[in-house]
């Protein structure tokens, strides 16, 4: 297979500046764990339909897999690397943390990004809202009571 064209990506991740050259056809989930050391993201279905890979583009919630790198170009992204402030864990992590609301885990850092661009937008949802908002993760292990109950508790503390 032939090397595909090299683009030369510059955007902002996790607030720092990244200047690298990627392959045109190049997903972000790849860019960032393959090339940026950022595993923290994770792919599964790598088709848009678990959430698992779930950053935050611009303030957007978005699945990595599904957009290409070269589309990054003079944006910022975030990832779940990004959240915690030091040695301090972002409030969405804590309160993951303190109901449980990871088994495996691997479903955690998509759900967490999902949440952060939710909660930002509006604090005060409706039990439809949340639910809408966070309808594009699944997670195969712990059932979603402890998810939304982590979620929910962030909610009512959100600066």
């Amino acid at each position: 297979m032939a090397d595909s064209q090299k683009w030369r990506l510059q955007c902002t991740v996790n607030g720092g500046t990244v200047d690298t050259d990627v392959p045109q056809d190049e997903a972000l989930l790849t860019t960032l764990r393959d090339r940026l050391g950022l595993t923290g993201t994770k792919g599964s279905c790598l088709e848009g339909e678990c959430g698992s890979c779930t950053v935050i583009v611009d303030g957007e919630a978005v699945n990595s897999c599904l957009v290409l790198s070269p589309q990054m170009q003079d944006r910022k992204i975030e990832t779940i690397e990004g959240l915690a402030d030091g040695g301090k864990l972002h409030v969405l992590q804590e309160k993951f943390l303190a109901a449980g609301a990871a088994q495996c885990g691997y479903c955690t850092p998509g759900l967490i990004m999902a949440a952060k661009v939710l909660l930002e937008n509006n604090a005060n949802l409706t039990e439809e809202e949340f639910f809408e908002g966070m309808e594009g993760n699944i997670c195969r292990c712990t059932g979603y009571k402890s998810i939304c109950e982590a979620i929910r508790t962030a909610a009512r503390q959100w600066a």
